[in-house]
C-alpha cells in the first residue's frame, strides 16, 4: 500500500516540537500516571521548546498557551475515549458514548438567523464517514479520483488544512447499489493521538492523529486471506480498553491497538453478497457481564471482548441480509430493526454461564440505513417507508408515527431534543416526546447529506458529499 502524508508548512514545526509532549501522555495509560505525565511535558515545553519558537512573544504566548490546553484537553480526551465519554469532543460513530446521545446545556429552540451561523466551509471528495473532533482540529475522509483514500486534519475554527494523508484503495460495490457510491464508508474512531480509519476495501490504517503518519496498516484480504466485501468495508471501529475491534475479514476481528495485531476473528461468514457487516458493534453490560454487542448480515450476537467467546447468537431476518442499524441496548435487552424485518427488542438472561435469548416484543415497523435514539422509556427511529416513529421501549407499543420525509437521518439527543440530518441537508430540531410528533425548527444547511452529523458544545458539523460545514449554534 503506497501512501503519503503531507503537514501544511505552517503547522509542521510547532507539531515538530509538540509531539514527543503528546506520545509521553498517551504512553502513560493509568490516571495518575497522565497527570504526571502532562505535568511533565508541559515542563520540557518551558524548558526545552519555548527558547526556540520564533520572535513574536504573541506567537510565544498562543503557542505555550495551545499546548498546556492540549496537554490538559488530550486527559479529558483520552477519558472520553475510555470509560468516561464526555461531549467535548466527537471520537467515534455515533458520538462519544456511541449511542447518538450527548450530556450537554440545553439546545437553542430554533436553528434561523442569529441563533445558527456558518463558520467555515471546505470542498472534499466524496465519503460517507462523519467527522471526528477533537481539541483544535477535524478529521475527515474521502476517495479522491476513484483511485486514492485521504484522510484529513483540518483545523477545527478555520477549516485549514493541517495534513493529508493518501494511500491507493477503491473499487466498485455491485450495480444495483451504484447509485450509493463507491467511496469510503465507515467513520474513523480516534484514541488519544491515534486514529483509526477503515478503507473501503477492508483496510485498516492506524494514523498519527498529530502528523498523519501511518504508524500501522492492516489489510484483511491480503492479511487473512478473506475475500474482498462486495459493499466495501462499512462497519466503524470500536476502540475499547487495550484493543479495537472491526466487523472485517468477513468476521469480528479484534485487535492490538498500538500494533495491529490480529488477536482473535469470530463470527466469521463466507463475504460475498451475503457477508461482511454493515453495522458497528458496541460495548454494554448485559446480566452483569461486559460484552460486544453485534450485528452481521443474518444475526444479533454478544461476545466476550476478552477470548471472543460467543455468548449467545440471535438469528435475524433482513431483505438481502442488510443488517444495517448499529444495535442498541435497553437495560438488559437489545432492540433492533431492518427492512424487509421488524422492530424488535430482545431480553438477554443468563444463569451461571447458560445464556437465553427471548423475544419481548415485535413491531411491524422496518428499520433501514438510520440508528435509533433511546430517550427516556421511548425508542425514536426512522424507517425505510421514510416515517419518523416513537415506540414504548417496554411494551413495543406505537406512540406516533409521522407522514414520510426523509431518505435516511442521522440522529443526536439531547436531552429531550432530538436534532436530525436528512439527506436532502435538511437540519430538524425536534421536540423527544411520547405524545406527538413536534417538529420545533428546520432549515436547510447542505445537500447530499449521508455522513452522520457532529455536535460538539456550540458547534454543529456537516459532512455533505462533496463538503463540511461548521456551523455556530447558540
Amino acid at each position: 500500500m503506497q501512501a503519503r502524508a503531507t503537514v501544511s508548512a505552517g503547522y509542521q514545526k510547532t507539531f515538530d516540537l509538540q509531539i514527543p509532549a503528546f506520545k509521553l501522555i498517551e504512553r502513560s495509560r493509568k490516571t495518575t500516571k497522565r497527570h504526571l505525565a502532562t505535568s511533565a511535558s508541559a515542563l520540557l515545553w518551558g524548558r526545552y521548546v519555548a527558547p526556540f519558537i520564533p520572535e513574536s512573544p504573541q506567537m510565544f504566548r498562543c503557542s505555550t498557551t495551545a499546548l498546556l490546553v492540549a496537554c490538559f484537553s488530550l486527559l479529558s480526551t483520552h477519558q472520553a475515549f475510555g470509560d468516561t465519554p464526555t461531549h467535548s469532543s466527537w471520537s467515534q460513530w455515533r458520538g462519544p458514548q456511541r449511542n447518538g446521545l450527548v450530556s450537554a446545556a440545553d439546545w437553542p429552540s430554533s436553528l434561523k438567523d442569529q441563533h445558527l451561523v456558518e463558520q467555515w466551509s471546505k470542498s472534499l471528495g466524496p465519503s460517507y464517514s462523519g467527522p471526528i473532533i477533537s481539541m483544535d482540529r477535524v478529521f475527515v475522509t474521502e476517495t479522491q479520483d476513484k483511485q486514492f483514500e485521504v484522510v484529513r486534519a483540518l483545523d477545527l475554527k478555520t477549516g485549514k488544512q493541517i495534513w493529508e494523508t493518501q494511500w491507493e484503495g477503491s473499487m466498485q460495490v455491485p450495480f444495483f447499489a451504484a447509485s450509493n457510491g463507491s467511496w469510503i464508508r465507515a467513520t474513523p474512531s480516534l484514541d488519544g493521538d491515534r486514529l483509526y480509519v477503515a478503507g473501503i476495501r477492508d483496510v485498516l490504517v492506524c494514523l498519527d492523529a498529530s502528523s498523519g503518519e501511518i504508524l500501522w496498516k492492516v489489510d484483511f484480504v491480503a492479511d487473512t486471506g478473506s475475500p474482498l466485501p462486495q459493499f466495501g468495508f462499512a462497519s466503524s471501529p470500536l476502540v475499547h480498553g487495550d484493543h479495537i475491534y472491526v466487523q472485517a475479514g468477513a468476521s469480528l476481528a479484534k485487535l492490538d491497538k498500538l500494533t495491529g495485531k490480529i488477536v482473535w476473528q469470530r463470527l466469521k461468514d463466507d463475504g460475498g453478497m451475503y457477508g461482511s457487516a454493515f453495522s458497528s458493534p458496541i460495548v454494554a453490560t448485559i446480566a452483569e457481564v461486559e460484552q460486544l454487542i453485534v450485528q452481521t448480515r443474518t444475526s444479533l450476537a454478544g461476545v466476550s471482548p476478552s477470548d471472543g467467546t460467543v455468548l449467545w447468537t440471535q438469528d435475524i431476518s433482513a431483505f438481502r441480509g442488510m443488517n444495517i442499524l448499529t444495535p442498541t441496548v435497553v437495560g438488559n435487552s437489545v432492540f433492533t430493526s431492518c427492512y424487509g424485518g421488524r422492530s424488535t427488542m430482545f431480553t438477554i438472561d443468563r444463569q451461571d454461564n447458560d445464556w437465553k435469548v427471548t423475544e419481548a416484543w415485535s413491531h411491524k415497523s422496518q428499520g433501514y440505513m438510520s440508528s435509533p435514539l433511546v430517550i427516556g422509556d421511548y425508542i425514536y427511529l426512522h424507517l425505510k417507508n421514510r416515517r419518523f416513529v416513537c415506540l414504548n421501549s417496554a411494551t413495543g407499543a406505537e406512540q406516533w408515527t409521522t407522514t414520510p420525509f426523509g431518505k435516511y437521518w442521522s440522529m443526536i439527543g439531547n436531552g429531550s431534543t432530538i436534532l436530525a440530518l436528512d439527506e436532502s441537508g435538511d437540519l430538524l430540531l425536534i421536540q423527544a416526546s411520547p405524545e406527538e410528533f413536534k417538529l420545533l425548527d428546520r432549515v436547510t444547511v447542505g445537500d447530499n447529506a449521508w455522513a452522520h452529523l457532529a455536535v460538539v458544545g456550540e458547534q454543529i458539523y456537516v459532512r455533505n458529499l462533496d463538503s463540511i460545514k461548521a456551523f455556530a449554534w447558540k
